[in-house]
């Protein structure tokens, strides 16, 4: 099972982006991205390290894996 860590905020939004998504508003501190297949939106706070519990509740947002998910780390 992969182990997550707290990541900055700014290194999650390169990942949602890189996954497809696109930025489409922001409100208060949150980060609202969209892509066409999702049920709901990806919402990242703007914290300076963002918890696994946000980063995993994202995953299950996108059908990701956490394993799927570092692998994609490393490319970018």
């Amino acid at each position: 099972m992969a182990h997550l860590t707290p990541i900055n905020w700014r290194i999650f939004e390169k990942f949602i982006l890189f996954v497809g998504c696109e930025f489409k508003r922001e409100k208060g501190d949150h980060r609202i991205y969209w892509r066409s297949d999702l049920s709901r939106p990806v919402v990242i706070p703007r914290e300076k390290e963002l918890p696994v519990f946000i980063i995993r509740n994202n995953l299950r947002i996108l059908g990701i894996d956490p394993e799927e998910y570092l692998e994609i780390l490393k490319q970018i």
